[in-house]
């Protein structure tokens, strides 16, 4: 009865953190985007059927609280199901034939997290304007709009269809954007809640460490999915986009992965990898398209593998 009891204060947490964004100071908007970490805490370290508990009960708690079953369906499609899932792959393992454990590979569990926050950022589109792709796109372009006017000058006299095209370009890519920085989100979460986890000794499996994280090859059909989704309208186009945001950062992630692990006992990695992560700050967009390029030549070349890393492993069979 352990993980009721754990999953029922999870998810009073978790739900506590949702709805305290109603006070809209950074503050709140810090402790909303931590709504996750509660629900994978307790299911990491209890029982997947905890984090389950805990979406049930924190959406219940959602919907007493603000009278919205809206709102409470928005709490357990986008903070308790994906937190939830995430956590039961984790968990995964099938023993084997010498009497260890082989536990589903960090690589895969990787592709999974991109896929999660590109389905759950299209399931918040779809619920926030009520299923009508129109009103999507008019969130998207205001969204939109307002980043333009924040971080570029006003347009000169005559320069106002610039403006428009980027604003356009902008609201385009908004589930690209999104999916992208929740894919980074979700990871972080994940990595976040399996320290905090394996400080209690709780956690059941060993957490690899980053230089072993390594997409299987078939992570290299989602850039293919996402160009065939987004020659379509409506909602189906814009989960093209997400899934394209979203395993940009995961291949980033990779990337940066393997070069830790092919610095690791080199002189000077320290410097190495401080100055890398200072241009990854400074240049943004430029580091993140190499880094993923060079994420995506691992997955494709094995990389790591023919030049001395490790091959991952494949992926255990979920055990009934």
């Amino acid at each position: 009865m352990n993980f009721i009891a754990t999953g029922i204060g999870a998810g009073l947490v978790s739900a506590l953190l949702t709805v305290v964004v109603v006070k809209a100071t950074p503050l709140a908007a810090v402790l909303y985007m931590l709504a996750p970490v509660p629900v994978l805490i307790v299911s990491l370290g209890w029982n997947h059927r905890s984090g389950l508990v805990a979406t049930l009960v924190g959406a219940l708690a959602i919907a007493v609280f603000t009278a919205s079953p809206v709102s409470a369906l928005g709490f357990a499609v986008i903070t308790g199901l994906p937190a939830w899932w995430l956590a039961y792959l984790a968990l995964l393992g099938r023993p084997t034939a010498e009497g260890t454990m082989e536990w589903y590979p960090v690589g895969r569990l990787l592709a999974w997290v991109a896929a999660t926050a590109a389905l759950t950022i299209v399931a918040t589109g779809i619920i926030s304007s009520d299923g009508d792709y129109s009103t999507f796109q008019a969130k998207s372009r205001q969204i939109s709009e307002a980043f333009v006017d924040m971080f570029f000058e006003a347009p000169e006299q005559g320069s106002q269809e610039a403006r428009e095209a980027m604003i356009d370009a902008f609201a385009t890519a908004t589930p690209a954007l999104s999916a992208f920085g929740f894919t980074t989100f979700l990871a972080f979460y994940l990595w976040l809640a399996a320290k905090v986890v394996s400080v209690s000794k709780r956690l059941p499996r060993p957490w690899p460490p980053m230089p072993e994280l390594a997409m299987p090859r078939s992570a290299l059909l989602a850039p293919i999915l996402a160009f065939v989704l987004v020659q379509f309208n409506g909602f189906i186009g814009a989960l093209g986009y997400a899934i394209f945001g979203a395993f940009l950062m995961a291949f980033t992630l990779q990337g940066l992965a393997a070069i830790h692990e092919r610095t690791q006992g080199k002189p000077g990695r320290g410097f190495i990898l401080a100055g890398l992560y200072v241009l990854l700050f400074l240049t943004q967009g430029i580091m993140i398209a190499a880094l993923s390029l060079f994420g995506l030549a691992d997955t494709i070349f094995g990389l790591r593998r023919r030049f001395g890393g490790n091959r991952p492993n494949q992926p255990p069979t979920p055990s009934t």
